[in-house]
């Protein structure tokens, strides 16, 4: 017979950011300790609570008494349990003593090989151990590893000190209704919880394990899950919304449904005034600090009112709606000040001051960065035909509002505000959004750069960052990564193939690294960058479902342009479905591995040495072939130049079948030599399709 187990540990407010971690390792240590003792049903699941005063858990299936055990233990290798003349040696009396067996004879062991030497073993049925002791290991082993961001001391009314995250005051250990009787922290297990500090009166008692979540949302005012407290306050707030739409973040949703144990929402107003700043600066100061939920109107323009997430539920909210209006005004009077104090400096005016401002100490100062970054935008625009002087204004004033009082006190607003303030010196557009574009993307399936001028200093600013940092031995290890080099390389290779930009991917490494030239500590690794690109190349691709092979067809031939790299895989993928690709995969693959091996000594084809009916066919195949395939190449069809291929195969198989290419006379071997170099060269000019060879 199995029953439902609830633990709950009472405690004070716990830290909000690391509850939800808390309470999902709380419920799994619980899970896995009692699995472990063998304690549940193969079935048997668990249900997680976390609340801002309990951690808490219930478990389905649970045994009062673990199952008997057949053990066989080993007892001595038969040489050293009986002596020379086969009686029980004293090394045997003392092994079966310390077992707790004092009175077995030889003849009740099992006589077997432990895979090295002949042994005694003895089997026996182990009872079953009570749920109190396999709970009560489960629970130190689960506290030992609860991940506690910061251990607390505290004494206890009998004077015991304890540590814990925060103090516990209850525990609650019900198998169905009835207690198991554990202990830890000082704390003996009962049935007896609180609920809402303020909505709740005295203690409250939880009569069995099911009951446990219904009895303290009735009687308690507590929601113990935190996911349904979380999808609880998500309804709220969209309800209040209305026609609004809710900015709700889901770490800010986490971090507020960690704070509260009964949520309401209530809807607060600041003055109109207030929207005369950039609604960044509204938005983020709202939820950075006070956890509030702002709300835009249909064409995303901030309202003035906004939505909170209170503790208390009260018929008159007058006073929390009040005292929340006067907490927020000063904030954003702050960031009104911040945004009036910065208009009254330019940007350009700034740039001075990133002198002053250290970038790294092996690479210098930002002011040393911007003046590359500069450089090097102008030579993108360049290659790209854009307008030159855009890019380097964009590019010198990109970094100018890192010395703005907003940005200081609001580092996630740096660039957007940089746009705002480039808006209101009166610089061009280009130049204005370049300063929160080149940022971008900031993160996995972030969008891209809009404009020209901001694409052109974002591939300036990524690949100083890139080559940079590289160059003074700073490369990702493992899974640490503490420039962003990774998120770097595929901005770059994001935008090179979104983007189609016709630009030499050697060409950008090496511009950008020509800009630490004179630099003692830089060392030039371009060749390292750019093999670390196509690798995070692979991964892009892969996520855009090309499959392996396809890939390696494509960048196994190190792409130096990027900008027609999906033409190519989509045409190795139609290719691949084509029924002579195998064929010409294989060949392709063996004409490789020939040339690898031996060296083509002239890549002339003569005629007459062309002896084979064979060798002849292939030759006069691909002699009419090359036009529709160079052709085909020249405009971009890369589709249609790996079909013409198809043409190939029968030719292909014919000359593997009956022509020797190794042959005993030199120039025979050579012709042939060259007749596959040539071939291997027209196969390959899209993808190396040897790849697609299983």
């Amino acid at each position: 017979m199995t029953q439902t187990l609830l633990v709950e540990l009472l405690t004070e407010e716990l830290p909000p950011k690391a509850l939800a971690r808390l309470g999902d390792a709380f419920a799994a240590g619980i899970l896995n300790g009692l699995k472990s003792r063998d304690f549940l049903e193969a079935d048997a699941a668990a249900t997680a609570y976390a609340s801002p005063r309990r951690l808490a858990v219930t478990i389905g299936g649970v045994r009062a008494t673990s199952p008997d055990k057949s053990i066989r233990e080993k007892v001595l290798p038969v040489s050293v349990a009986l002596d020379k003349e086969g009686n029980p040696a004293p090394p045997l009396a003392k092994k079966l003593a310390a077992l707790g067996f004092p009175d077995l004879k030889v003849s009740d062991l099992e006589r077997a090989s432990d895979g090295k030497a002949e042994s005694f073993f003895y089997t026996y049925t182990a009872p079953g151990s009570a749920l109190r002791d396999g709970l009560q290991a489960a629970l130190e082993e689960m506290l030992t590893k609860l991940p506690i961001p910061k251990v607390m001391s505290y004494q206890r009314p009998d004077g015991e000190t304890v540590q814990f995250v925060r103090p516990a005051h209850k525990l609650i250990a019900l198998l169905g209704s009835e207690i198991v009787p554990i202990s830890t922290l000082g704390l003996q297990a009962g049935r007896v919880t609180l609920g809402h500090r303020f909505l709740s009166q005295g203690e409250i008692s939880i009569a069995d394990a099911a009951s446990y979540a219904g009895t303290l949302a009735t009687q308690g005012k507590v929601i113990a899950s935190a996911a349904e407290r979380k999808e609880t306050i998500r309804k709220s707030l969209l309800e209040k919304a209305g026609a609004d739409r809710v900015l709700m973040p889901e770490s800010l949703l986490d971090e507020v449904t960690a704070l509260v144990e009964w949520p309401v929402v209530y809807e607060c107003r600041f003055e109109e005034s207030f929207l005369s700043v950039p609604q960044e600066c509204l938005i983020l100061t709202m939820q950075t600090n006070q956890k509030y939920f702002a709300l835009t109107d249909d064409a995303n323009r901030l309202r003035s009112r906004f939505l909170i997430v209170s503790n208390i539920e009260t018929a008159d909210p007058r006073h929390i709606i009040g005292g929340n209006e006067r907490v927020v005004r000063p904030r954003l009077s702050d960031a009104k000040f911040f945004f009036e104090q910065d208009k009254k400096k330019t940007l350009a005016d700034r740039i001075p001051g990133l002198a002053n401002v250290v970038y790294h100490n092996k690479l210098g100062t930002q002011g040393q960065r911007t003046e590359r970054v500069t450089a090097l935008a102008g030579k993108i625009a360049a290659a790209l035909g854009a307008d030159v002087a855009l890019a380097e204004r964009g590019a010198l004033l990109a970094k100018a509002d890192l010395l703005t009082d907003m940005v200081g006190e609001f580092p996630e607003l740096q660039g957007i505000m940089g746009t705002y303030y480039a808006r209101h010196d009166g610089e061009p557009e280009e130049v204005a959004l370049a300063a929160s574009e080149h940022y971008q993307p900031r993160f996995a399936g972030d969008a891209l750069p809009a404009t020209q001028t901001g694409t052109v200093v974002a591939l300036a600013d990524k690949l100083e960052t890139l080559v940079g940092i590289w160059g003074i031995g700073l490369q990702p290890t493992g899974d640490k990564d503490p420039f962003a080099l990774r998120r770097h390389a595929l901005g770059v290779l994001r935008m090179l193939v979104e983007k189609r930009l016709p630009l030499s991917l050697h060409a950008l490494l090496q511009d950008a690294a020509q800009l630490f030239a004179g630099n003692a500590n830089f060392k030039d690794a371009t060749g390292e960058v750019y093999a670390f690109m196509l690798d995070r190349l692979r991964g892009l691709l892969r996520e855009r479902g090309y499959s392996q092979n396809e890939i390696e067809a494509v960048v196994a031939q190190q792409p130096d342009r990027l900008d027609n790299i999906v033409e190519r895989l989509d045409a190795v993928h139609a290719f691949a479905a084509l029924p002579e690709a195998e064929s010409l995969a294989a060949a392709n693959k063996r004409i490789t591995n020939i040339l690898k091996k031996t060296a083509v000594s002239e890549n002339l084809i003569h005629v007459g040495l062309l002896k084979e009916v064979a060798e002849e066919g292939l030759y006069s195949a691909m002699q009419l072939l090359k036009p529709q395939v160079d052709a085909a190449f020249a405009k971009g069809d890369f589709a249609g130049t790996l079909k013409s291929l198809a043409q190939l195969r029968n030719n292909v198989d014919a000359f593997f079948n009956d022509v020797m290419v190794m042959a005993e006379d030199e120039k025979l071997r050579n012709n042939r030599l060259a007749l596959l170099s040539e071939l291997h060269g027209m196969m390959n000019r899209v993808a190396d399709i040897s790849k697609l060879a299983a």
